[in-house]
């Protein structure tokens, strides 16, 4: 017997939003935790996720960026290290490669992923990114704490306009 389920995409579960007023103005950073599908985001917001030095994206939702987006190729020719980033220019978005380990099969650190967050952060200045969508970087396989990783992503944003959303698969359900 097969079940259906009905999944509401952009439901929030978590919203954060920090107000920090300059002598010159007013910037407010939101973060924004939602529920369903990070590939269903519009398309003019920027995309981040974590990868290793090797650019091997052969597990996790790496596998869906190499799949939607391809150009491994042109990855692997920037020679980023870890602690870097890799970008990609796609239509009205980037997609930031987080560049967080030396191999596939390593784990990130949380100085390693703070430093790509610094990079893209510089880079979404730089460029004027607005809105960047993302999974919970480096918790599923790479098992970091999310609680962890959230603060620091809300720590190094929080002085931009931007507007970071993270999607969450909906909880498995039962059948």
């Amino acid at each position: 017997m097969q079940t259906s389920r009905i999944v509401t995409f952009f439901r929030p579960v978590h919203t954060f939003t920090r107000n920090m007023a300059t002598a010159s103005s007013n910037v407010t950073f939101k973060f924004n935790q939602v529920e369903g599908d990070l590939f269903s985001c519009p398309e003019t917001e920027s995309l981040a996720h974590c990868i290793s030095e090797d650019i091997r994206m052969g597990k996790g939702i790496a596998v869906l960026f190499k799949k939607k987006f391809g150009r491994v190729d042109e990855l692997k020719a920037m020679k980023r290290k870890t602690g870097e980033l890799a970008v990609l220019r796609v239509g009205k978005r980037f997609v930031y490669n987080l560049i967080t380990k030396p191999k596939a099969n390593d784990k990130p650190t949380y100085d390693t992923l703070r430093a790509s967050l610094k990079e893209m952060k510089k880079h979404c200045v730089r460029y004027n990114v607005t809105s960047v969508s993302m999974p919970c970087i480096g918790c599923g396989l790479d098992r970091l704490n999310w609680e962890e990783v959230s603060t620091m992503i809300c720590e190094t944003f929080s002085d931009t306009g931007m507007t970071i959303t993270v999607y969450q698969f909906p909880p498995k359900t039962k059948t």
